[in-house]
């Protein structure tokens, strides 16, 4: 019997290394599916199309290969476009199977009838509909080579009855995957520019983003030589800020500590790697750019010195041109700043926290981060969530942490975590939900029971969608539709057959908190947290909008900032040894 070409599609799939395709079986995807089943790939079954793709891209950014995810036609592909979009912006190296009507009744509006290379147009790099098998096999290169090159997200879009057909020519399939990344020098002037902007200075501060992730021992050393405080992007959070002697915190609404008074304070800030996406937060007077992407620089503020260019590369090229800076005194303020900052409101979370109920959300993400293992890989949930990981999740080079930090998007931590977990299971994946995060994809917890995933998903149930609450607010808004009634978490999970945890009393949380972490297989922890743990002006106009945001990064909306004032302290003792030689 000759081989079809859903079967050419998934040998080709496992000769690349796939290991799994998430998805939901159905109509025209069936074809494939049936492939899958004769062969080494695992077919991991979920209950809404989105988690295939969030999970998805989660596999993709941990182990920087390819992954694939599939949905059937008509709704299975609409239902895709959520994890993809954040996969794409992303930047994982997702191939995703759209699996279509039969091709003689396109343009019929059969039924599920859609138009899916219109509809992942915006959220792919490559997207295009399989028209025969030999047009297939054409295309799956193109396709795979897309991705895994960096150009995001790739739609294959499949007829089903084109997927039956019998399997074309190979030829374009036998060729060698691409997948080196070069090396991008700068421009000789772009550099030399910068160059002599940096020596012209006397206050230099840096501020690295995920761009800069292979860059540290870079960074670092020109801050050394320099004398600048390091600020950072969430997305350079992980990378940059651990045992960092010249860390000032981080800017924007999730920021804490003197990041935002170094960036405006500074006779020149330098962007490394970050698209930071918020204009408010920024100078305008004179800024330089370092991103490999040319159409990043510029975006969101005025840039002076712009350069084209890996930041590693970069810095390697023109630190020797550099003249090593001598004053220390901007350094040291901002780094008295930034650890009396996170002194004066330390107090947010430790003072009579015992007692305090509902739970103070930062108590339970600062004692979450002090019993994660060393390795652990967070997901967390846009909204709150990212607020307390940003501030309590402590980096220290071997953990990860994976959000939809670009896109935005609710519900994407338990997707995101049953693709980490896929990667390694003897590996812990802790999941930061929001209780509305987890509503959206409730069904997901049988995804988590039915593979017997040992994932440890935490639940900030305060009722509230807490940031949409905040937003209100800054915005002069009353309060509406934010609030909801109790649900229990727990229960729903025990129903489920998952083991679960009720934690409503801080004075017991440290204790259940490190027996659900230990236990061997899949836990949801329900954690009851205050509602209005962000203590906020009592009235809040649009014009104080942008103030209070301002503030925000100063104030850390009076919460805490777990062990990172360890870091702030030690780091002032080199204020006093640089003093002294």
């Amino acid at each position: 019997m000759a081989r079809n070409f859903a079967q050419q599609l998934v040998d080709t799939l496992e000769s690349r290394g796939v290991e799994r395709i998430y998805g939901v079986v159905g109509d025209s995807l069936n074809p494939i599916v049936d492939a899958i089943h004769s062969s080494s790939i695992e077919w991991i079954h979920v209950r809404n199309e989105e988690a295939a793709a969030f999970a998805a891209g989660a596999e993709s950014l941990l182990t920087g290969r390819l992954a694939v995810c599939a949905g059937s036609c008509g709704p299975g592909n609409l239902h895709l476009l959520q994890g993809l979009y954040d996969a794409h912006r992303n930047g994982a190296q997702v191939l995703a199977l759209a699996s279509h009507i039969p091709s003689t009744q396109i343009g019929s509006n059969f039924f599920q009838e859609t138009h899916p290379e219109v509809l992942f147009s915006e959220c792919s790099g490559y997207c295009e509909m399989v028209n025969s098998a030999d047009h297939g096999a054409r295309i799956l290169h193109h396709a795979i080579q897309s991705t895994t090159t960096g150009e995001g997200v790739s739609v294959l879009v499949i007829p089903g009855d084109v997927a039956k057909q019998d399997a074309g020519d190979g030829m374009f399939l036998d060729s060698t995957i691409a997948t080196g990344r070069p090396v991008l020098y700068p421009d000789a002037r772009e550099a030399a520019e910068l160059v002599a902007a940096i020596n012209a200075a006397e206050k230099v501060t840096l501020c690295g983003g995920e761009g800069g992730r292979a860059a540290r021992e870079q960074v670092l050393a020109l801050a050394e030589k320099i004398k600048a405080p390091v600020g950072h992007a969430f997305g350079g959070k992980m990378h940059i800020q651990y045992d960092n002697p010249f860390d000032v915190g981080m800017s924007g609404l999730l920021g804490y500590g003197a990041c935002h008074d170094a960036m405006h304070e500074a006779d020149l800030l330098i962007l490394l790697g970050t698209d930071f996406p918020y204009t408010e937060f920024l100078p305008t007077a004179n800024v330089a750019q370092v991103d490999i992407r040319a159409a990043n620089i510029g975006k969101r503020t005025t840039v002076k010195h712009p350069v084209v260019g890996d930041v590693r590369a970069t810095i390697d090229n023109i630190l020797p041109h550099i003249t090593e800076k001598t004053d220390r005194s901007f350094l040291d303020a901002m780094l008295t700043k930034h650890a009396d900052t996170l002194e004066k409101v330390v107090d947010a979370y430790t003072k009579d926290v015992d007692k305090h109920v509902p739970i103070h959300p930062e108590f339970l993400a600062h004692v979450l981060d002090e019993l994660a293992d060393d390795d652990a890989v967070f997901t967390v949930d846009t909204g709150m969530c990212n607020v307390w990981a940003a501030r309590y999740l402590t980096p220290n080079g071997r953990r990860a942490e994976i959000g939809s930090f670009r896109h935005g998007t609710m519900a994407n931590a338990l997707p995101h975590a049953i693709g980490a977990q896929f990667v390694d299971r003897d590996r812990q994946v802790i999941s930061l939900n929001g209780d509305g995060g987890l509503g959206m994809l409730l069904g997901e917890l049988l995804t988590v029971k039915l593979h017997d995933l040992p994932l440890k998903m935490v639940v900030f149930n305060n009722s509230s969608l807490g940031m949409v609450k905040l937003e209100m607010l800054v915005e002069g808004m009353r309060q509406h539709g934010t609030d909801h009634e109790e649900v229990d978490f727990a229960a729903i999970a025990a129903a489920a057959g998952i083991h679960s945890v009720l934690i409503d009393a801080p004075a017991t949380l440290r204790e259940q908190l490190a027996a659900a972490l230990a236990h061997p297989g899949p836990v949801l922890i329900d954690g009851r947290t205050d509602p209005d743990a962000l203590s906020i002006p009592p009235s809040i106009t649009w014009e104080m909008r942008i103030g209070f945001s301002r503030a925000a990064t100063r104030s850390v909306f009076g919460g805490g900032v777990g062990d990172m004032v360890h870091l702030a302290r030690a780091n002032l003792r080199n204020i006093g040894a640089a003093g002294a030689v």
